[in-house]
């Protein structure tokens, strides 16, 4: 049974044709766009996959995108499912307060605990960086970070003379002196990245194996994966569509408990 699934991110909205851990049709959109120009966006990147689809699951970190995408969808046919921590069926949230967790988060360790079992942690790296937590408890918790392009719009936006940083710009910089103010920025900002997400690492995998008594499996997720050091490949294992392989488990704890 495909599912398809739409991930709703700060900067782009990601979606495909899911079943088990294989996703079809892949595609990326602007949520800016998505949100500005939502009748003709929707036409064009969704309304030609929901008839090979026997479900809708998507979730939202931009919570302006909701209204519009559930009142889309809802004139179709399709079963709808918003994934949210209230139905959030076959993870255990042992986390305080459930509703603080972001839908996005909750579909990565629904896929993570589903396809790898647990203790698994999730790195997902995109405007921002998220550490989620899967003990053989549920989902305890995690840690939130800058993510690379916010870093980089920040030394821009908050300095009269320093650059804004293209995205070719951040491919990992090579030795560890800056000789122009770009290569300084680069260096400080994908060396300081990859330093960051290695320190946070240790940390989580130090407590998880002590709470777990074993070595955690350790996923990673998000487009900046790419501008991490080259022998970040060896500490994690990255699976591109976590979120949307999450969301079609979700989809199908819901209606299969139904």
């Amino acid at each position: 049974m495909k599912i398809l699934c739409i991930d709703i991110g700060n900067s782009s909205t990601h979606y495909g044709l899911v079943e088990g851990q294989s996703v079809e049709r892949l595609g990326e959109i602007s949520t800016t766009l998505l949100s500005e120009q939502f009748t003709s966006s929707f036409q064009q990147h969704f309304a030609q996959l929901l008839p090979l689809a026997s479900g809708v699951a998507f979730c939202s970190v931009v919570p302006s995108v909701n209204t519009l995408i559930l009142g889309q969808l809802q004139q179709s046919d399709q079963t709808l499912f918003h994934l949210t921590h209230q139905n959030c069926k076959g993870l255990t949230l042992v986390y305080p307060n459930p509703a603080e967790i972001g839908q996005d988060r909750l579909a990565n360790a629904l896929a993570a605990q589903a396809f790898y079992g647990a203790p698994v942690i999730v790195i997902d790296m995109g405007t921002a960086v998220t550490f989620d937590i899967i003990s053989r408890r549920g989902y305890e918790g995690g840690i939130i970070a800058p993510g690379l392009q916010v870093m980089t719009n920040y030394l821009h936006e908050q300095t009269a003379l320093l650059p804004k940083l293209l995205p070719e710009d951040l491919i990992s910089a090579g030795g560890a002196i800056g000789k122009s103010t770009v290569h300084a920025m680069q260096l400080g900002v994908t060396v300081g990245f990859s330093g960051m997400i290695d320190a946070l690492t240790v940390r989580v995998t130090e407590e998880l194996k002590a709470q777990e008594n074993m070595d955690p499996i350790i996923l990673s997720t998000g487009g900046s994966v790419a501008n991490l050091h080259k022998e970040w490949s060896s500490k994690s294992q990255f699976v591109e569509t976590l979120t949307l392989q999450g969301l079609a488990v979700g989809f199908n704890h819901a209606y299969r408990e139904q």
